[in-house]
């Protein structure tokens, strides 16, 4: 008698916690949770709960035990839905269904960067992402005169679901730098008589230069006045993109290649950008700051000085490489050596 009593309450049970399985309308905007490799499922209904995503995760961890899903987690980032049925939830974590690629592009990585890594962690075809920022269509739109996107691809933190394609990631990626180009800045372009892709290539460039944040509107306005007077930008980062690597240092030799892309050698601004700026540099390109200065030499330790004349510039060149070798001499024997 008591195990029929007993076995009714089971039953009685499962069929409870099968109606509340199945219940469920997801609303909202999509909640990120990270199942840790290794978790147990306790752990990642500790998540759920805490993300709001299982009001009741006892009875959840209960459900999933009866059908012996508790032992087939799949570990990654999620992004789920609040008020979505434990039916899915569980069909989401078990088969991995939910399942998002994160991955941050940062500021001033170039496509020759951008693309092996979305290849690599969304586990597509290179070839396929070569093609995807070069999408013609898409170029057009934009109204890119250059044969990739290049500049295009913001600098962000992206959440990739497991199926996303090429094209679907450089698209979001364009989409959220559409977000980002505010109507401001649009009507910033009259003012500077510049097209957004002439400003895009600007501020890829400071973005290459500056090393310290309140340093980006001055190296913006050193280009924008030499742009003005009509003189070469002189710009070692463009060198460096022409020559297809990042190299420490900009040779002599490197100085007579032929690029258009060579800012020593080709007035103005180089066909597109060289990389991808952030919101800072791209402000710092549109809003230089006022000030006469036409050069500067980058010290060790990622500070600049900036001068007007070339005969200040050459004097400020001789003093960044007296400390520069002073940094690289060491004490003489028996001398304390220096504090830093």
């Amino acid at each position: 008698m008591r195990r029929r009593a007993r076995r009714a309450r089971v039953i009685v049970a499962t069929t409870a916690l099968s109606l509340l399985a199945a219940c469920g309308e997801p609303s909202g905007a999509p909640v990120r949770v990270v199942i840790p490799k290794g978790a147990t499922f306790r752990e990642a209904t500790d998540s759920l709960a805490s993300a709001r995503i299982v009001r009741s995760p006892r009875l959840f961890a209960l459900y999933a035990s009866f059908g012996g899903h508790d032992r087939e987690l799949r570990a990654g980032t999620y992004r789920l839905r609040r008020g979505t049925s434990w039916r899915a939830l569980i069909d989401a974590l078990t088969s991995g269904r939910g399942l998002v690629h994160t991955i941050l592009i940062p500021e001033g990585f170039a496509l020759s960067a951008i693309v092996p890594l979305l290849a690599r962690t969304l586990d597509i075809p290179r070839d396929s992402m070569e093609a995807a920022v070069r999408d013609s269509a898409l170029r057009h739109e934009l109204d890119v005169p250059t044969p990739t996107l290049e500049g295009y691809l913001f600098p962000d933190t992206y959440a990739f679901a497991d199926v996303t394609t090429a094209r679907s990631a450089v698209r979001e990626m364009v989409r959220r730098f559409e977000r980002a180009w505010t109507p401001s800045w649009s009507a910033r372009l009259d003012t500077l008589k510049m097209s957004r892709h002439d400003v895009l290539s600007l501020a890829s460039i400071v973005e290459k230069e500056a090393r310290l944040p309140e340093e980006r509107a001055v190296i913006a306005a050193v280009y924008h006045n030499r742009l003005r007077l009509r003189m070469l930008l002189q710009a070692d980062p463009t060198v460096q993109y022409a020559r297809g690597e990042h190299t420490s240092r900009v040779l002599y030799r490197d100085l007579a290649l032929e690029s258009a892309y060579n800012t020593y050698k080709h007035a103005g601004l180089p066909p597109g950008p060289i990389a991808s700026p952030g919101a800072a540099s791209i402000e710092a390109a549109l809003y230089p700051a006022s000030v006469p200065f036409l050069y500067f030499v980058a010290h060790p330790d990622g500070h600049h000085e900036f001068r007007t004349t070339y005969r200040e510039h050459l004097q400020a060149v001789a003093a960044m490489r007296r400390a520069r070798d002073a940094e690289r001499t060491p004490p003489p024997s028996g001398a304390p050596a220096r504090r830093r």
